[in-house]
């Protein structure tokens, strides 16, 4: 192997260990076992002639010349990712792979329609989806583009605002809920954790004093246990409206609404495959307008 692509695969190892604060979560994030970066480290600070970590019953403590070797080793790695984001950038090919970010309640109920139309027009481009409610890192290149709900995306991301998420409240068909405002308090409710923040700050606005009796950290669960009829639920009309087991039994304000933005990282916006999957979705989720907003709740049963 090169000698300096060693030393950056030696500095690697190190940052992982550095964040982690433990061999075996550097090694889940390295995708390698544990023994492997156990004898990476020892055999790095060997190289140096110095320790870098103070081994603790609680894990991996940097030493003083640990911290400094980890300022530059980021600057080394940014610079790197930032180089690799460039040349990428100047990939004109329709072909490869690319990786889309987005939470569960896309994944499953949005994008296969799209995702499948788009793999007839761009049979050369691979797409794999990764489902999780945490935000992917873009700019280290944990995905190539993102596929998010919220109403002010990073500043360091690149996109376009696709569509509105408008929220109502649901309930199994036939609870019969049809109430005025101050009587919904009486019901059970689903509630969200700490993963949908946002959503359960509007919540805690818009029904005070209210403690849920189901708590989830998926707006997919959320769906599912409030057609089961465990309580009612504010949940996305274009996502909920399509489940013939919910009826939709009042709005909500507008504060509810959730912007959809589709972003990429700017050194990658001009890479073809990227920028023809942003412009097909762009133009495929705007002509779910009415759906997402909530406007024609009978259209999802002809989809």
């Amino acid at each position: 192997m090169d000698a300096q692509a060693q030393n950056w695969d030696d500095l690697r190892v190190f940052l992982a260990v550095a964040r982690a604060g433990s061999l075996s979560g550097a090694a889940r994030s390295l995708g390698v076992n544990h023994s492997t970066v156990f004898r990476r480290v020892g055999a790095f600070e060997e190289l140096l002639g110095v320790r870098l970590f103070e081994r603790l019953p609680s894990g991996y403590l940097l030493t003083p010349a640990g911290e400094e070797l980890r300022e530059a080793a980021q600057r080394i790695e940014e610079e790197i990712l930032a180089v690799g984001r460039q040349l990428r950038g100047q990939d004109l090919r329709l072909s490869g792979s690319l990786r889309l970010t987005t939470i569960d309640m896309l994944a499953l109920w949005l994008l296969p329609r799209h995702l499948a139309s788009f793999r007839r027009d761009y049979p050369g481009i691979e797409v794999e989806v990764s489902v999780s409610n945490a935000a992917l890192n873009l700019t280290k290149r944990e995905a190539d583009v993102a596929l998010r709900i919220g109403n002010k995306p990073p500043e360091s991301l690149v996109g376009r605002r696709v569509g509105r998420l408008v929220f109502a409240v649901y309930g199994a068909r036939g609870c019969r809920a049809r109430r005025p405002q101050k009587e919904l308090e009486k019901h059970d409710w689903i509630g969200f954790d700490s993963e949908h923040a946002a959503l359960a700050r509007r919540f805690s606005e818009f029904l005070p004093g209210v403690q849920s009796v189901y708590r989830v950290n998926s707006v997919a669960a959320a769906l599912a246990a409030a057609a089961a009829g465990v309580g009612l639920a504010p949940l996305p009309c274009g996502i909920a409206d399509r489940e013939a087991l919910l009826e939709r039994l009042c709005d909500l304000p507008d504060s509810f609404t959730l912007d959809l933005w589709l972003l990429t990282h700017e050194d990658l916006r001009r890479t073809a495959r990227i920028r023809a999957f942003m412009d097909f979705m762009a133009e495929a989720l705007a002509g779910e307008a009415a759906l997402l907003e909530g406007r024609r709740p009978e259209a999802w049963r002809e989809l």
